[in-house]
């Protein structure tokens, strides 16, 4: 089978051999018809002296056939068919189209479990089956293609795991809104199984666009492997963990208080309630209400004590609560209440009698009236003195939020806001009231209905995290040996903060989407309570209904009873948290258990440490037995260019699509009218959005956006995001299209590249080009390494942008529009090095770039006696040669390119009308071993210049007269004027840079004369101190020496 295979492979690359030569054939073809037509239109007119026909004549031969730069259709998932030449410019839409599909299709992108290499895995953290891809999305993918492909370059056996996460509330909500518009139903008219039915035919239908915007961005991800949270194997991971868990007596169920959201009647974890700062009072928007409720208000009234004993004041942000107060608590020191210490305050709606009780840890005397009302059914402060003092605890909400039972009949069935305004004035009728203030607070509201979060007192699950905790907390602060790292190192205190502090982890959710809860509840036939829940010890967990029934019988032996599956669901999180195990086959033996089990790296936002590291950690470490991976890498959050967090009602919002593929002005605001702003955020968001953008956004391609995106990553804990920065590596894809066009044209079609390089045989330019890509390639490889991808970028795109486009290629033109024998003999060189650079320099930058250096490389010649590697991710990542590196060439060439900038600076300085002439130039040297190293580079630096001629010798020499001038450490730079000198201009400002050095350099020996400074000082800082003094000094001596040749100028220009 495999030598049918082998030779069907040699079949179809001679087939590939033949088309090449055949179109090869029609090249040549093609130029030999234009040359015969141009010689014949040269011919014809020959004797036509209008220069008009001349000029037609020369469009004609140079005339171009616009299909030769335009790509050949090529069918989805086959290899890009590309244009016999290459487009004049860079265009992202047409360069990264077709090859994602064809390197999906490839399979490139697939790890083998079976595979002899080393594994390197990362798990995408999952992304909401509801979602589309942000900012944020785009970030991670970035990072985490860089470090896969790069992985994948340097030999490794990668696998990058994408899944989505069901998302329980999230997708609940777009689903209930979707049946409410289409068919006027809220989901508990339409019934559990069938809107459970309705949220997989919309997730099928709708759910997953991310992951299809991710293959836009050109991530690799392993496709073979995609999962869902809730598909049947990860469901299967999720039952298993929770039945380990509650064998163990890790999940226990016990009645605390949750955030409850009335809007969705769910309990929501903390991540989950966002919160605003209100100074003073202040209407909001709560959803259920057709009046703004006020928020920031303190309302103080009065409790009647018993037995005549006067009254207790007190106040609260939430009148509605007191509906539930069974206390009010005092400071046991607090001498104004010393008098009522274990008496009552009497309910003014219901009668009921309130302790007041002594509670030091609650109450600051100092404060307020020092009393306080307590209400532990409803606030978590109140609930820990609720559990201090055995106090009664009582639930007045309902799950809607409307006042129950509980409450008293003049309030019960009020929603509880409704329920505020008519207690207060309820307290007015009975003289209580006593007021009302401003009052700062935080407002908690659940992020995704916006409904304001209301503590309730429920029964749930819970996960004990304790020792959990402490095994996350060893895995990281083991100071011999840590089983994790966390970068940057910053965030290892607040890992220790929130482990070192954990509580309990409420796990269950009051939702219809999601893991149903694998508990059955039993009601046995002699039970007092029918209620479900009424009797914790009467729960049941087993993987299924069958399990659970043969538990029941076994522990309720000879009793009748009825079995009842929990209606709860599990916490997102919790099947998020157990990800790295179920992507992998958990808890199956799988092949990829084993062979990808811990992974290598997880990558994600600082935002969610907590939330989903810290609790990866301890699933995995308590159900994997290991570690779910070896480092974690926090990037930064991204806002907009001015550091304001990106929000929908500023207009700041930047959709990573649109940059991509471009947007206009008035599509960004379509944008913002299709959403639910307000016409004041409205207002807002577009004069936001003209400001910043105010043309659009151009076309920028994936490319670009990923190259600033990963650049940015130095910016610490946030980054602001620049779109200008974006555009300017857009136009920056554009210098590497070109330089690739300048190889291509060359090389020709006929340069085959050599089978090794001897660097030490080679020209300078070409030494030196070589030794400064293995600093460049040793850097790159060291900073992806210890994961500073913002170092990594700029490594590779300082060598592409400083050293290759406005050094090397510059630097080599001569070799190719000269016949000079000294050119000819060093164009051979020069044809090698760029070659070898640009295959080089476009592997160095794939991980960062895929999509244009897949093109570009795809164009270059291959070596003879190599098979061709099919795609550039599959190449070898470079690293560095021994015999590569050349110190003396480097510090040369330094010395060649402080001399072109100087150069550069005398022409800038010159009159606008003859700065793009060139010009004479003369270098006059101290020494004459400095003398005899410029004067073999007189190439380099007369060629970057853009000299007419340059003239080297000693200083001893005649000084050129009519020139501008500069000193260059041991040397004079002499550029030659056409017009006069303006001496009173230049005297001024050789004078002025003079004074500034000065007031340098008195600063810096004012500081290395400090007492002290020897001592406390280290040695490192006082050597560059030193050296900065020295530099200043020579500037200085230089600046004098051309002060002096400029009254030299100016005195022989008089006297002539």
């Amino acid at each position: 089978m495999e030598s049918q295979e082998l030779t069907q492979k040699e079949l179809d690359n001679k087939k590939k051999k033949e088309e090449k030569a055949r179109e090869k054939e029609l090249k040549k073809l093609k130029a030999a018809q234009k040359a015969e037509a141009a010689k014949l239109q040269a011919q014809k007119t020959a004797n036509d002296p209008k220069p008009g026909k001349k000029k037609s004549s020369r469009r004609e031969v140079e005339e171009e056939n616009p299909e030769d730069y335009k790509d050949p259709e090529t069918a989805l998932g086959e290899k890009k068919k590309l244009s016999s030449q290459m487009a004049k410019t860079y265009s992202p839409s047409a360069v990264e189209s077709t090859w994602y599909e064809w390197w999906e299709k490839a399979k490139f992108f697939e790890a083998d479990a079976k595979s002899s290499k080393k594994p390197f895995v990362i798990v995408l953290p999952p992304p909401n089956v509801t979602g589309a891809l942000h900012i944020g999305h785009a970030l991670t993918a970035a990072i985490q293609d860089t470090i896969i492909r790069w992985r994948r370059m340097s030999g490794y056996n990668t696998l990058w795991v994408p899944g989505m996460d069901h998302a329980g509330i999230a997708t609940q909500v777009v689903v209930e809104k979707k049946i409410m518009r289409e068919m006027k139903m809220t989901r508990h008219d339409v019934g559990r199984e069938a809107f459970v039915n309705e949220v997989w035919k919309w997730k099928n239908e709708y759910g997953g666009t991310i992951l299809k915007q991710l293959r836009r961005l050109g991530a690799s991800l392993d496709w073979s492997r995609e999962c869902f949270t809730m598909d049947e194997k990860r469901s299967i991971a999720v039952t298993e963990a929770f039945v380990k868990l509650h064998k163990e007596g890790l999940i226990y169920r016990d009645l605390r208080l949750v955030n409850w959201d009335c809007t969705l009647r769910t309990a929501i974890s903390d991540i989950e309630v966002e919160y605003t700062e209100i100074k003073e009072r202040k209407p909001f928007t709560v959803p259920g209400y057709q009046k703004p409720v006020e928020f920031g208000v303190l309302t103080s009234f009065a409790y009647p004590l018993e037995g005549g004993l006067g009254e207790i004041i007190v106040a609260t942000t939430r009148v509605e609560t007191m509906l539930g107060d069974t206390a009010i608590a005092i400071h046991p020191n607090d001498t104004r209440y010393s008098h009522v210490h274990g008496k009552y305050a009497v309910h003014p709606f219901n009668g009921r009698k309130l302790p007041i009780v002594c509670d030091a840890v609650l109450v600051d005397m100092n404060f307020g009236t020092g009393a306080v009302k307590i209400t532990p059914a409803h606030d978590p402060n109140d609930f820990e003195v609720g559990k201090r003092h055995n106090l009664e605890f009582i639930n007045i909400f309902t799950d809607d939020g409307k006042i129950n039972s509980n409450g008293g009949p003049d309030f019960v069935g009020m929603p509880r806001f409704e329920a505020r305004v008519a207690l207060i004035e309820a307290l007015k009728e009975k003289g209580l009231y006593r007021g009302d203030e401003n009052n700062e607070m935080r407002l908690g509201t659940c992020s995704r209905s916006n409904d304001v979060v209301e503590p309730l007192i429920k029964p749930q699950w819970y996960v004990n995290c304790k020792s959990m905790a402490q095994q996350g907390l060893d895995a990281v602060m083991d100071g011999t040996n840590p089983k994790m790292e966390i970068i940057p190192k910053q965030y290892v205190a607040e890992w220790k903060r929130w482990l070192e502090n954990i509580r309990d982890w409420c796990i269950s959710r009051q939702l219809w989407w999601g893991h149903r809860v694998p508990a059955w509840y039993a009601i046995l036939d002699d039970d007092e309570l029918k209620e479900l829940g009424a009797y914790n010890d009467h729960w049941v967990v087993a993987r299924n209904e069958e399990e659970a029934y043969e538990e029941a019988t076994r522990i309720y032996a000879g009793k009748a009873f009825q079995l009842f599956h929990d209606p709860d669901v599990l916490d997102t999180w919790f099947s998020s948290g157990l990800f790295p195990l179920s992507v992998l086959g958990w808890p199956d033996d799988t092949d990829d258990l084993k062979a990808f089990y811990p992974t290598s790296v997880l990558e994600t936002g600082h935002d969610i440490l907590f939330f989903w590291v810290a609790r990866m950690v301890m699933l995995g470490m308590k159900l994997g037995g290991d570690v779910p991976f070896g480092k974690v890498y926090l990037h930064p959050m991204i806002r907009d260019a001015h550091g304001r967090k990106m929000s929908k009602s500023l207009g700041n919002v930047v959709d990573p699509l649109e940059v991509i593929n471009g947007v206009t002005l008035t599509d960004l605001h379509k944008r913002l009218e299709k959403g639910n702003l307000d016409p004041s955020e409205l207002k807002t968001a577009k004069e936001g959005q003209v400001k910043d953008f105010p043309n659009g956004i151009p076309e920028c391609g994936a490319d670009a956006l990923r190259f600033a995106l990963v650049s940015y990553t130095a910016q610490s804990d946030k980054i602001n995001l620049d779109i200008q920065r974006v555009i300017g590596y857009r136009q920056w894809c554009n210098k590497l299209w070109n330089a690739i066009r300048f190889a291509m044209s060359k090389l020709g079609d006929d340069y085959t590249p050599p089978a090794r390089i001897v660097p030490a045989a080679m020209p300078f330019s070409c030494k030196w080009i070589l030794s400064v890509l293995n600093k460049a390639i040793a850097k790159t490889v060291v900073s992806l390494d210890s994961y500073e991808f913002s170092d990594a970028a700029t490594a590779v795109y300082s060598w592409w942008q400083f050293q290759l486009c406005d050094v090397f290629i510059e630097v080599i033109k001569p070799y190719f529009t000269e016949n000079a024998p000294a050119y000819v003999s060093a164009r051979q060189f020069a044809q090698d090095t760029l070659w070898l650079c640009l295959d080089i320099g476009l592997r160095l930058l794939h991980p960062f770039m895929p999509f244009v250096t897949e093109e570009l490389w795809q164009r270059l010649p291959s070596k003879k006696d190599l098979t061709r590697k099919e795609s550039i991710m599959l190449c070898e990542y470079p690293s560095p040669m021994e015999d590569w590196t050349n110190e003396d060439v480097e510090l040369e060439m330094d010395i060649v390119d402080s001399l072109v900038k100087s150069l550069r600076v005398l022409r800038s300085e010159l009159p606008p009308n003859e700065r793009h002439e060139r010009r004479a130039a003369f270098i006059r040297c101290r020494r004459n071993d400095a003398c005899e190293t410029i004067k073999q580079h007189e190439l380099e630096i007369a060629t970057l210049a853009s000299l007419s001629s340059l003239d080297v010798s000693l200083e001893s020499d005649s000084t050129p007269g009519g020139c501008t001038f500069q000193s260059v450490n041991e040397f004079k730079v002499f550029l030659k004027s056409r017009g006069s000198i303006n001496v009173e201009a230049e005297r001024e400002k050789i004078k002025k840079k003079m004074e500034d050095i000065q007031t340098q350099c008195d600063g810096l020996k004012k500081k290395t004369s400090a007492p002290g400074y020897q001592e406390k000082v280290p040695a490192n800082i006082r050597q560059s101190n030193e050296a900065k003094l020295a530099a200043l000094l020579q500037e200085l001596l230089s600046l004098k020496e051309a002060s002096e040749h400029l009254e030299q100028e100016n005195a022989a220009y008089h006297e002539s």
